[in-house]
C-alpha cells in the first residue's frame, strides 16, 4: 500500500527554494492556503529542513548501538502527521501534545534504541525501516497501513524530494511560482541529484493564477 504522494514546493521564477528567500516573495501566503486546498493533511520533510525549521536541538545517545530491526510505534492516531525522515535519529522534539497533526519520525535500523525510547517519552510516533538507510517504499506502506495516511505532501528540500522521485513514489508535483528572482549561485532547487540523466516527462493537470500576488500554481502528474 501507499498513500497518494505529491511534492509541493514554492520557488522563485528561477527555480530556487531557499525558505528565507521564498518567505519574502509575494505569494508566500498563497502557499499555505493552497496546502489546504491540495488536501495534504500529512506533510513530510527531510532532516535538514526539519533541523532548521522544526526541531528543537540535536540528540546525542549515550549508547549508540543500532536498533537493528524494522518496527513502528503508534503514539497517537490522527487525521494527519508532521512526518520527518531522520535516518539515524539526531533531532530533539518538544513533548507531543497535538492530536490533529502530531510528529512522526521515520528512521533506518541505524537509529539507537535510546533514541526510540526518547521518542516514546515525548509521545511521538516512529517508524524504523531499512538496514543502512531509510527504506522509503516500506515506510510509506507502514504510513498507509498502520497510520491511515491516504494523501501526503513531500515539502522538504532537494535531497528528500529527489529521494522520493528516485524511488518512484511521487504521483504529482505541485509548484507555486512566486513573482521574484533569487539569482544567487549554488542555492537549492526543487530536485537535485536525480539518477537518470534524461528529462522526466510530466503531464499538466492544472494551472491556477493568484491575481493579487502574481503567483502561479502549476500542477503535474507523473
Amino acid at each position: 500500500m501507499k498513500p497518494e504522494i505529491a511534492c509541493y514546493m514554492m520557488m522563485s521564477l528561477d527555480g530556487r527554494i531557499d525558505c528565507a528567500m521564498t518567505a519574502q516573495l509575494r505569494g508566500n501566503d498563497d502557499y499555505y492556503s493552497t496546502l489546504a486546498d491540495l488536501n495534504l493533511p500529512t506533510t513530510l520533510s527531510g532532516r535538514r529542513t526539519a533541523a532548521s525549521e522544526l526541531a528543537s536541538g540535536t540528540f546525542t545517545p549515550h549508547d549508540p548501538t543500532p536498533y537493528g530491526k524494522d518496527g513502528f510505534h503508534v503514539a497517537t492516531k490522527a487525521p494527519g502527521y508532521e512526518v520527518v525522515v531522520d535516518s539515524r535519529g539526531t533531532l530533539l522534539w518538544p513533548r507531543e501534545t497535538s492530536t490533529t497533526k502530531p510528529h512522526l519520525i521515520i528512521t533506518s535500523q541505524q537509529v539507537s534504541s535510546e533514541y526510540l525510547h526518547y521518542l516514546d517519552g515525548q509521545n511521538i510516533s516512529w517508524i524504523v525501516t531499512g538496514a543502512e538507510r531509510t527504506d522509503l517504499v516500506a515506510a510509506v506502506d507502514v504510513l498507509a497501513r498502520e497510520f491511515g495516511v491516504r494523501r501526503m505532501g513531500v515539502v522538504g528540500g532537494p535531497t528528500i524530494n529527489t529521494a522520493f522521485l528516485n524511488a518512484g513514489l511521487l504521483d504529482e508535483i505541485d509548484i507555486l511560482v512566486g513573482p521574484g528572482i533569487d539569482g544567487r549561485a549554488n542555492m537549492p532547487s526543487v530536485f537535485e541529484g536525480r539518477k537518470d540523466s534524461s528529462p522526466l516527462p510530466l503531464t499538466l493537470k492544472d494551472v491556477k493564477t493568484f491575481r493579487s500576488s502574481g503567483a502561479v500554481l502549476l500542477r503535474y502528474s507523473l
